[in-house]
């Protein structure tokens, strides 16, 4: 397919996308030269008319275009396959469990608004733009031919697509399977529900950072709080921790956790229970509850820099609380997610909580995500997982 139209930058707004950023934003245009319909591949240039990248259009959209490649290459079933080629063999390099892993990450693969998910023989896939969703079944194809998997669900259920123009869907993609499905993480068998659960069913990110749990949680009494599915719980416990008390909103959450921890028989150390965090952080801090490791790794608590200062105030709650429940010497494990919350600011919130706690803290570590939902430098939105872990005195 030949490109016809071509989207040129207004001067000064370059250097950001020349820089390695994937995505054009409307305030950076000067003109379009040529016809399009949204979701049409188009190419973009500097307003010295040097050629900067290839990607598709959508005017609906703040992120007017978002590059799928630097070079003047058609974006046929050919490039989409060797993308997905090139995103598989950096997770047979990596991660040692590649059957069950983040295959497409998005921007950083370089198939932006792209999310595939491998749960063995099966995959989960999110098309979430107008110019990713058009050639959604020429990925599916993709899939197919390279990996044969049993099934493909697609979880195109999320409002994102909605800035888009696109509709919220999610359904059958191949195959008819039963969407309660086994995976593993770190050689552990968990259940996830690929239909109902959050996001694609199963969260990967965390993958590496569970193992660290290893070196501290031996006979330790854990709070996990913002539990989902049990992945922590399950780890500690398999680890070694004497006692985990989980809680999470979700009542089928918890239901799917408790099958995760009878599923590894470790049942027995494990007390799942459905409350809101932060009322159940409240209630055992005024009981003087103590852990000698408190979890605590949330859902993003924001989606946008406006409503920064509001999720700044949750986290620095749940962080206050949970440091008030650690036994001296004991250790706390707090993540976060949300994008605009960045790494100088998380820190800066837990410190200031271990202030007014009146605790000493020192960091023993801090991760971010998994390999297999790699970071771009070029492109700061590619990296949101926070996980620290400090002792508390």
């Amino acid at each position: 397919m030949q490109v016809t139209t071509s989207v040129f930058l207004r001067k000064g707004a370059q250097h950001r996308v020349e820089s390695g950023h994937p995505w054009v934003y409307q305030s950076e245009l000067d003109y379009i030269d040529g016809e399009f319909e949204p979701g049409d591949i188009v190419d973009v240039y500097n307003f010295r008319q040097k050629f900067i990248g290839r990607g598709y259009i959508n005017p609906r959209s703040q992120i007017i275009v978002r590059l799928l490649s630097r070079e003047q290459e058609p974006i046929d079933r050919e490039f989409f396959k060797k993308r997905i080629q090139t995103a598989w063999k950096y997770r047979q390099t990596f991660i040692s469990e590649p059957e069950y892993c983040r295959l497409v990450y998005g921007e950083a693969d370089f198939l932006p608004a792209l999310i595939v998910d491998k749960f063995g023989p099966y995959m989960v896939i999110q098309t979430l733009a107008l110019g990713i969703d058009v050639h959604k079944d020429t990925i599916v194809s993709v899939l197919d031919e390279l990996f044969q998997p049993e099934g493909i669900y697609e979880r195109n259920d999320v409002p994102v697509r909605r800035l888009e123009g696109l509709p919220e869907v999610k359904g059958y993609l191949k195959g008819d399977f039963p969407t309660e499905i086994k995976v593993l993480e770190n050689g552990i068998p968990f259940y996830a529900d690929i239909k109902e659960g959050q996001k694609t069913g199963f969260f990967y990110d965390q993958r590496e950072n569970r193992v660290f749990l290893k070196p501290f949680i031996r006979d330790a009494e854990v709070l996990d709080c913002f539990c989902h599915t049990g992945s922590f719980a399950v780890h500690a416990a398999l680890y070694g921790a004497k006692k985990i008390t989980s809680i999470d909103i979700s009542a089928e959450a918890i239901e799917l956790a408790k099958k995760n921890a009878e599923l590894n028989g470790v049942a027995a150390v494990c007390d799942f229970q459905v409350a809101n965090a932060f009322d159940a952080l409240r209630s055992m801090a005024e009981e003087q509850r103590q852990f000698d490791v408190v979890i605590l790794d949330p859902p993003a608590f924001t989606k946008s820099r406006h409503a920064l200062e509001g999720a700044a105030r949750g986290y620095k709650e749940i962080n206050l609380r949970g440091l008030k429940m650690v036994r001296p010497g004991g250790f706390l494990v707090t993540c976060s997610c949300s994008f605009h919350m960045g790494r100088d600011l998380f820190q800066a919130i837990v410190a200031d909580a271990a202030r007014d706690a009146k605790r000493v803290i020192r960091q023993v570590e801090y991760r971010t995500q998994a390999k297999d939902h790699p970071i771009l430098p070029s492109a700061a939105e590619t990296e949101y997982l926070k996980f620290l872990v400090v002792q508390v005195f």
